[in-house]
C-alpha cells in the first residue's frame, strides 16, 4: 500500500503546518452521476463565490489576511517566478468579478469549500501515483507537465513540491496541479487537501475537510475517509 508522506524538509520550513486530508474512494466523478443535481452543485459554487468577499476586506488586495500568510510562505522556498497559492488565484478572480466556472463535479466541489473557507484546497487521482506520495523539498530533477501547459518542466531544487515516484505531482506547494495525476471524469479514487499555515486557522481548517467529505460523499457516492496532519503525525496509508 502506498503512503502520503510529509517530510523532515518540509517541517523545517513550516513547523506550524496543518493538512487535513480526505481520502475519497469509490466515487463517480461523472456528469451523469450528478445530472439532478448539477444545478446544486453550481449554485454551491456561486454562493462560496459570494461567501469569499468576507475575506477582501483590505484596500490592497495583497493585504488581505489569507492572502498574505501564504505569500509569507512562499518567500520561504524557491518558487517559480510570478506564482501564487491557490487561494490568491481564486480570490483573485472574485476581486476581478470573473467568477469561478465549473470545472468537473469534484473540482467544483472543492473549489467550492476553498472559497468558503479561504484555504487552499487541491484533489489528485491516487490511481495515477507511481509509489508513496510525497510533501517534501524538491531535487530539482522532478519533471512536470502543468495544467494548460504543453511543455513538461523540472521543479527547481528547494522547490516545495508534491511528488511521486514519476515527478512532481503539484508544484510551488499549492500553485499547480500535473496533469499526470489530475482529477477527471474517471476518477474512482481521489486524495483531496487542504492546507493551512496560519495556527490560529485550525478551527477553520477542520470545518473545511469536514465539509468537503461531506459534500464529496453525497454528491459523488463511494466512501471519504478524513485524516489530520502535523509535524507529530506526518504520514498516512493511501
Amino acid at each position: 500500500m502506498s503512503k502520503f508522506i510529509i517530510t523532515n524538509e518540509f517541517w523545517e520550513l513550516f513547523p506550524e503546518a496543518e493538512i487535513a486530508i480526505v481520502v475519497a474512494k469509490g466515487i463517480q466523478n461523472t456528469e451523469a452521476q450528478v445530472a439532478d443535481v448539477r444545478k446544486e452543485i453550481n449554485e454551491l459554487l456561486k454562493q462560496s463565490s459570494k461567501e469569499a468577499e468576507k475575506f477582501l476586506s483590505a484596500g490592497v488586495f495583497s493585504q488581505n489576511k489569507v492572502i498574505s500568510v501564504w505569500r509569507e510562505a512562499y518567500q520561504q522556498f524557491k518558487t517559480k517566478k510570478g506564482v501564487r497559492c491557490s487561494i490568491e488565484a481564486l480570490l483573485k478572480r472574485i476581486d476581478k468579478e470573473i467568477g469561478v466556472s465549473p470545472i468537473n463535479p469534484l473540482v467544483d466541489i472543492y473549489n467550492s469549500v476553498s472559497l468558503t473557507y479561504g484555504l487552499p484546497c487541491g484533489g489528485e487521482d491516487i490511481d495515477t501515483f507511481e509509489g508513496d506520495l510525497l510533501l517534501t523539498k524538491a531535487n530539482g530533477d522532478e519533471p512536470f507537465l502543468a495544467l494548460g501547459d504543453e511543455e513538461a518542466s523540472n521543479a527547481l531544487p528547494g522547490e516545495i513540491i508534491y511528488k511521486d515516484d514519476a515527478g512532481a505531482v503539484c508544484r510551488c506547494w499549492n500553485w499547480r496541479d500535473g496533469q499526470r495525476t489530475m482529477l477527471t471524469n474517471d476518477t474512482v479514487n481521489a486524495f483531496l487537501i487542504i492546507e493551512s499555515v496560519d495556527p490560529s486557522r485550525s478551527e477553520d481548517l477542520k470545518a473545511a475537510v469536514s465539509k468537503l467529505a461531506e459534500l464529496t460523499d453525497k454528491y459523488l457516492g463511494g466512501s471519504a475517509e478524513i485524516v489530520h496532519l502535523n509535524k507529530n503525525n506526518r504520514e498516512m496509508n493511501l
